[in-house]
């Protein structure tokens, strides 16, 4: 496999991912508010009218499920592009990939610039700057799309395997 593909491979996801998220949510923050903590979303339907947010919502699992098969999809062009040889080079580099990307959701999205960015806040919630400050929820919500990414990975590089290898 090729390093300099991989790299190439990385930055370009994240920054489609960043696309993804940034667009949406600076035209309209609620398209996300399932991801919102939860006293930022109760001060916003106080004023609101109540939408779909929790994880197994209907609205909210059609979104995420969406976003999931679409990366399972690029994952596998990416597995070939860079030349997986085998089952656990294909878990290796699109977990690794998934892997940066949720961390830097984490770390630079949602520590930097979800915490600071007036534009991506909720309509009536733009007082609450502790709330969005919330580090360790965040942090929390990295671990589960670590565990979450498992299954497009492992089905990707189940599927690269069982096509190409």
């Amino acid at each position: 496999m090729s390093l300099t593909i991989i790299i190439i491979e990385t930055v370009v996801m994240t920054l489609a991912f960043t696309a993804m998220i940034l667009i949406p949510l600076i035209r309209n923050p609620v398209w996300w508010i399932h991801d919102y903590p939860k006293d930022i979303q109760e001060e916003y339907f106080k004023t609101h009218e109540r939408v779909p947010s929790e994880f197994f919502s209907k609205t909210v699992l059609i979104k995420k499920s969406c976003a999931v098969l679409f990366a399972l999809v690029l994952l596998l062009a990416l597995m070939k592009l860079a030349g997986a040889y085998s089952f656990l080079s294909a878990l290796a580099l699109s977990y690794g990939i998934w892997l940066f990307i949720d961390w830097y959701d984490c770390l630079f999205l949602d520590w930097v610039l979800f915490a600071n960015l007036k534009a991506v806040r909720l309509p009536g919630t733009e007082h609450m700057d502790a709330a969005y400050h919330q580090k360790r929820y965040h942090f929390i919500q990295s671990l589960w799309g670590m565990l979450i990414g498992l299954i497009p990975c492992l089905i990707g590089a189940g599927l690269y395997a069982w096509l190409f290898c």
